[in-house]
């Protein structure tokens, strides 16, 4: 089983971002010594508690503090941007690091219109482009625009560098649909909402053609929270628990455990527990026998963890915990 991690780079009640900047860093280092295959930054915008709002800087800081650990991106907002710029600046990284970069994409907006308009400078909102525009994104990488595209003469600077590994983000069939038709790897969400599983992998495995990739490729995202008991793992998941329901209020800032156990009403109570369906929680031995019930359900052994639990040395012990159960392999 390879496991990686997806990083929101959560800012935790009680610290600030120099101290939030230095324990990422940290937990990099380990995840890279403790033996996990990837690392990959998220990309949100207008939060005021999710600071990973330019995954390319996070990857190329940690690149610098790593030597063997893959890096990326899940995944870029590509309707946001240029896909020249985009292209450019993985074929940038993969300068700087051969051998070790991912470049994951999406079509989320990346918040609320008015951050997109934001991020756009005030250009319309027409997603109908993603696909183009993923196409370019790998045509320029690769340099393999076909003969009619009106921008085949631009090449990516620099030139000459390896193609990254391109994953598209996707939930919907059309999503798998595409990446498929692409020959790209496919990232599902489980951790955002894993109702359109089924669909969405089929599409993917049905319509696959042999590009980046000669055969599908299926990373599979979950939340994950491991401790030494099964009860400190469920104080800890509290406070994950309660950052779900707070983003849905624009609050991204992950609460302390106290603040975690108030209660809420009923309804909130029984909205946390139906989001547990995309968390797995207890000691490590019992989040891993978690993601091999996934690894059945979805056929893929390739996963990405995501824990959002309040304290930095609670999530680098639960990445611990999880590796060592996994088997890992410990530099």
């Amino acid at each position: 089983m390879k496991i990686g991690i997806l990083d929101q780079v959560p800012l935790h009640e009680g610290m600030d971002v120099k101290e939030t900047v230095e324990a990422t860093l940290r937990l990099v280092k380990e995840a890279e010594r403790l033996g996990y295959s990837r690392y990959w930054f998220a990309e949100h915008h207008n939060t005021n508690g999710l600071l990973s709002a330019a995954p390319e800087l996070f990857i190329a800081r940690a690149g610098a503090e790593t030597s063997t650990i893959r890096l990326g991106a899940g995944g870029i907002l590509l309707p946001q941007y240029n896909p020249l710029k985009v292209a450019e600046t993985f074929s940038t990284l993969c300068a700087f690091f051969p051998g070790r970069i991912d470049l994951g994409v999406g079509r989320s907006p990346g918040g609320s219109e008015r951050t997109r308009l934001a991020l756009t400078d005030g250009a319309p909102n027409d997603f109908e482009k993603f696909p183009r525009q993923l196409s370019d994104v790998i045509g320029y990488l690769g340099d393999t625009l076909s003969f009619t595209h009106r921008y085949r003469t631009v090449k990516t600077t620099p030139r000459g560098q390896e193609v990254p590994p391109v994953w598209l983000l996707g939930l919907s069939p059309e999503s798998g649909k595409l990446a498929g038709e692409l020959g790209i790897g496919l990232v599902f969400g489980h951790f955002i909402n894993p109702d359109k599983w089924e669909a969405t992998l089929s599409a993917y495995r049905t319509h696959f053609k042999a590009g980046l990739f000669e055969t599908p490729r299926v990373l599979v995202c979950v939340f994950a929270v491991a401790a030494d008991t099964q009860e400190e793992a469920e104080r800890l998941a509290r406070t994950q628990d309660s950052w779900v329901q707070n983003i849905k209020l624009g609050h991204s800032i992950v609460p302390t455990p106290e603040k975690a156990g108030v209660t809420r009403s009923d309804s909130e109570e029984r909205q946390m527990a139906r989001e547990r369906r995309r968390m797995l929680v207890g000691t490590g031995e019992d989040v891993v026998r978690g993601l091999e019930a996934l690894a059945a359900k979805y056929e893929t052994d390739e996963f990405l963890l995501i824990n959002n639990a309040h304290g930095q040395e609670a999530r680098l012990t639960s990445y611990a915990l999880i590796a060592r159960a996994a088997g890992l392999a410990v530099n």
